[in-house]
């Protein structure tokens, strides 16, 4: 033992703790558990049809004349699941798509890889669709004109001067100029 070893072992803890942090930081940007219940999803649905099953000196081949095709599925839904880690904008594409494969995977795929692979992916592929990114932490959200900050909005009069009934916010006093806006 050397009069290094000791020192070396808090930096190896904070190499750990750098990198899970980092890892941490990366995952919440992105449809991470989306991507990786699509992913899983791929692996049941293309190895099925391909397994033997033996039992004793009795071998099962569960191998379908759809073969390809679940293999296909299975590729596409893996790569669907990495897709969504690294281009978060896909997700809604990558989402639908991998509910509709999933789908498919019933009659194609042993019931889509014995109903596992499907689940995963009709799991995964709600979770993409309903994943939303966060705000930065540093943004902050534009100031509109709110009734509930400052009273309601005043109408205008016919010779432009705004009035306590005017609901639309289309006044020019508020800027609006004339437009509607939706919020």
């Amino acid at each position: 033992m050397s009069a290094e070893t000791p020192a070396e072992a808090p930096a190896a803890r904070g190499q750990f703790t750098y990198w899970r942090l980092r890892f941490r930081a990366w995952r919440g940007g992105r449809p991470f558990w989306a991507g990786l219940f699509i992913l899983l999803a791929g692996f049941p649905i293309a190895y099925f049809p391909y397994a033997n099953l033996q039992i004793g000196h009795l071998t099962l081949a569960m191998s379908t004349t759809a073969g390809a095709g679940s293999l296909i599925i299975g590729v596409l839904l893996g790569v669907l699941g990495i897709s969504l880690w690294y281009q978060k904008h896909v997700r809604v594409f990558a989402g639908v798509a991998a509910i509709l494969l999933g789908l498919v995977s019933i009659p194609v795929a042993n019931l889509g890889g014995f109903l596992i692979g499907f689940l995963l992916a009709l799991i995964g592929g709600g979770m993409a669709v309903s994943w939303v990114p966060g705000e930065e932490p540093g943004a902050n959200p534009a100031e509109t004109d709110r009734t509930d900050k400052g009273g309601a909005p005043g109408a205008v009069s016919a010779n432009g001067v705004s009035g306590p009934n005017d609901l639309s916010g289309t006044s020019p006093i508020n800027g609006a100029n004339g437009r509607h806006s939706a919020g």
